[in-house]
């Protein structure tokens, strides 16, 4: 019986035999009393990469990102993003939680803001209104299929949050996709970000990790508050080892899971149970059921085919690429697809 190809998401993915290797020939110490070499040297990778002074290793990326809420919010503050953004909708409530501010959701198409959609909702200096003090975009938007920033979207979104004494933080939890589709240089992001969340654990294939990038106060006070989060690790080069070999190999190969994602939503445009797809941009497709069948029983029939996915709303489904998904696999699922009888 063949393995059933699982696109639920690029967090399923096992890590290469080189990339085990490399986790076992890490270097080691202390992480919380800043002995680990190993770690010290994937939070120096990717600020250098990134033009960022510091960074520091998390486990998640929800981690990451909530730390620099907390870091860049005040309680009866309020923070600016999309409605489908993914600090908002699946970190557990953990911006009122955590940092006791408010949420400002706007709407923008496939979740990608613009400065015209801000600049209205940033309150103007009243005790009647939370302060507003953070802007988070998301690169890729997840539900938005993937979509993308260009550093020419975000430019001028910074110089707005610049000059309104807003700090802007990127949810950077699939940047590489969007670098690598767009062409972007990482250097260039240090200079629109007061805070970068980097994930390791998705497009890079790395099994734990997040790096979050900001100034060396920023990542002073980041360190504080992980340590209050439960957050701190004490022999974790052999994950960061993963990130970095992740880093050094698992990058380019980004545009191959590109590549797979548009074959398969060409082959879903062809579905009977299908009616729409969104555009692919990246590693993620995100499709609407046809009236006259159900998510649910659409999600059950490509399972007991031998595909894995993922509901992503009452009506709706997505496949992620990745780095355990191969062009065989590529093309025996789009044959399930064609054959596929709901």
């Amino acid at each position: 019986m063949q393995k059933k190809i699982d696109f639920r998401s690029d967090t399923v993915t096992m890590p290469t035999a080189d990339m085990i290797s490399a986790m076992m020939m890490a270097k080691v110490g202390d992480d919380v009393y800043g002995e680990d070499e190993t770690v010290a040297e994937l939070e120096n990778k990717l600020s250098v990469l990134f033009n960022m002074e510091a960074g520091l290793f998390c486990p998640s990326g929800t981690m990451t990102n909530q730390i620099a809420i907390k870091c860049f919010t005040q309680p009866m503050d309020e923070v600016i993003c999309d409605q489908t953004a993914h600090v908002y909708r699946y970190e557990g409530g953990g911006i009122a939680f955590h940092s006791s501010a408010s949420v400002r959701l706007l709407n923008g198409p496939r979740g990608i803001l613009t400065p015209e959609m801000i600049a209205p909702e940033i309150n103007e200096d009243n005790i009647h209104y939370p302060n507003s003090s953070l802007v988070v975009l998301e690169n890729t938007v997840n539900k938005g299929g993937g979509a993308c920033y260009t550093l020419e979207q975000i430019a001028p979104i910074a110089e707005l949050c610049r000059s309104r004494g807003l700090k802007v933080h990127l949810d950077g939890a699939r940047i590489f996709n969007a670098l690598v589709r767009t062409g972007d240089q990482a250097g260039d992001y240090g200079q629109y970000f007061d805070g970068i969340s980097i994930c390791l654990s998705k497009g890079l294939g790395a099994p734990v990790g997040s790096v979050l990038l900001g100034t060396k106060a920023t990542i002073r006070q980041a360190k504080k508050i992980r340590k209050a989060f439960g957050g701190g690790m004490r022999q974790a080069g052999f994950l960061a080892a993963a990130g970095i070999y992740a880093l050094d190999h698992h990058v380019t190969r980004l545009a191959e899971d590109h590549l797979h994602a548009q074959l398969l939503a060409d082959a879903l445009e062809e579905a009977v149970f299908v009616e729409s797809v969104m555009p692919v941009e990246t590693n993620i497709v995100i499709f609407k059921i046809a009236a006259g069948y159900t998510a649910a029983g659409i999600l059950d029939s490509l399972n007991t085919s031998g595909i894995l996915c993922g509901a992503f709303g009452p009506d709706t489904l997505r496949f992620v690429t990745h780095l355990n998904t191969d062009a065989g696999q590529i093309a025996r699922a789009i044959q399930l697809i064609k054959e596929l009888k709901p």
